[in-house]
């Protein structure tokens, strides 16, 4: 069964064939991607093998914008609506970090990001293991197909995961598993198994088996896109046409320096003999003899060096080339002469890198709510397992996007400590935007109420905001 096949069986109509067509596509955007799918026909009837050199500026790019987003893991919180609960959200909290660590979340959220990048979307797998621990991993977009609700489209109707776990050529020997989770009658059933070549049944895990869940546990990422859309857009589709050209262009190039770098000997009125036993070696003897039937009567041999008139024009277009890449993916293209009186400050360094925040910010759009059905998902997933027992807690989530930027943290946070101390801002405000957790009696450090120095913002505690003359608290 070829999951061409397996897609026909499961989606019907306009969809199921929109669906067909992108997963051709989405192959060959992970082949553009990988750099296998950038090589180009070369010309028949040549008398030399054209150079052809690919300079993957798409993958490092793609690289680029995902580490930015997530090379530093966002931190997620669970704050409780009342403050009677703060021990039991500081128990889900536990829980839920203990399970990100377990299952990497940090490395599989980063390569999942470039995935959504390359192949449109992505999708988050919740489950639980033989040992009842829960379990979060992603798929990329050739891995899996869904169906969404007639009446919600961001509500799943059902989702099958399906990959080749073998590479057999015989369709017979071929092992194709496929897992199918799908709602019915507001219950989550899983049907799961392995199937040969032929799309015969091999052997059967779960049939229609009841997960005990209301929801499917598995969420789609769509990367950018408009309202409605199912298929999203890829990152690597608009990077493509730069990048073939950049990759012929530097291989041309190549070409004509291998084939003007040496000069050429040019033989005037030269006898034929003469030619034959000339000899290119350093310090050899030409024995240069004059053609009898030369109407000039004197031989004479000259060299001829080419001269390169385009290297300027071509580097300019090269960079030209290069540098729209970067802007279409909102990618500053840094170096160290760039940066030069630039990174001074964080500011300095935040505007450079402005872009490429509002275009996280974006993503984040989409990101931001699929991470926050994992984590209340997971909550459910843990309580089924007993990992945590069953709680009444009214809560929310907050996720905090981290980038790799310098910050001027230091110098903001002893502004704002000054305007507490000058009473223009309030001590529970400032508590609250520095998120400033409460410490136990013995680390507590006391302050002087006299004393007037500015605390160092990495010695600040609770208490010491208490000493530091209040404000009107609505201020």
């Amino acid at each position: 069964m070829t999951n061409r096949q397996l897609i026909k069986d499961e989606l019907s109509g306009l969809y199921g064939e929109s669906v067909l067509q992108d997963m051709g596509e989405i192959i060959s955007l992970y082949d553009f991607y990988d750099g296998k799918g950038q090589k180009w026909p070369l010309p028949a009837g040549l008398d030399y093998i054209p150079t052809r050199k690919r300079t993957n500026i798409v993958k490092k790019l793609i690289k680029s914008e995902a580490r930015f987003m997530f090379g530093r893991t966002p931190e997620i919180h669970i704050r409780p609506m009342h403050s009677q609960d703060s021990h039991i959200a500081l128990e889900v909290q536990r829980a839920i970090d203990d399970t990100l660590e377990k299952c990497s979340f940090g490395d599989r959220l980063l390569k999942a990001a470039r995935d959504c990048f390359i192949g449109k979307r992505v999708a988050i797998r919740l489950r639980l293991d033989n040992d009842n621990n829960a379990d979060v991993c992603f798929l990329p977009s050739p891995e899996f197909v869904f169906e969404p609700m007639e009446d919600d489209p961001s509500q799943l109707k059902k989702i099958i995961f399906f990959y080749q776990i073998n590479d057999e050529d015989t369709p017979r020997n071929q092992r194709i598993f496929k897992q199918k989770l799908e709602m019915i009658d507001g219950k989550c059933y899983i049907t799961e198994g392995f199937y040969n070549g032929y799309g015969e049944l091999v052997e059967s895990k779960y049939d229609l088996k009841d997960t005990g869940l209301d929801f499917i546990p598995a969420r789609v990422i769509i990367n950018d896109g408009l309202t409605g859309d199912l298929i999203g857009e890829s990152d690597v589709a608009e990077l493509m046409d730069n990048q073939t050209i950049y990759n012929r262009l530097t291989s041309d190039d190549i070409d004509a320096l291998r084939f003007n770098m040496f000069p050429q000997r040019v033989a005037v009125d030269s006898s034929s003999q003469s030619l034959k036993n000339m000899v290119a070696a350093p310090g050899a003897l030409i024995d240069l003899q004059t053609d009898p039937a030369a109407m000039s009567g004197q031989a004479s041999l000259k060299m001829l060096e080419p001269s390169f008139g385009y290297d300027e024009r071509l580097e300019h277009t090269l960079t030209r080339i290069k540098s729209d890449m970067y802007e279409i993916i909102s990618v500053p293209n840094v170096s160290v002469d760039q940066l030069k009186g630039v990174v001074n400050s964080g500011k300095g360094l935040r505007t450079l890198y402005w872009e490429l925040i509002s275009r996280c910010e974006e993503k984040w759009a989409v990101w931001e709510p699929a991470l926050k059905w994992m984590v209340r998902s997971l909550i459910k997933l843990l309580i089924q397992a007993g990992k945590i027992p069953q709680i009444n807690l009214d809560y929310k989530i907050s996720i905090e996007h981290l980038y790799p930027l310098f910050e001027d943290e230091e110098e903001e946070r002893l502004k704002d400590l000054q305007e507490v101390k000058e009473n223009v801002r309030s001590r529970s405000a400032y508590i609250e935007k520095w998120d400033i957790a409460p410490d136990s009696q013995d680390e507590l450090q006391k302050i002087n109420e006299e004393q007037s120095d500015i605390i160092p913002p990495s010695q600040i505690k609770n208490d010491d905001i208490d000493n530091i003359p209040v404000a009107n608290e609505q201020s």
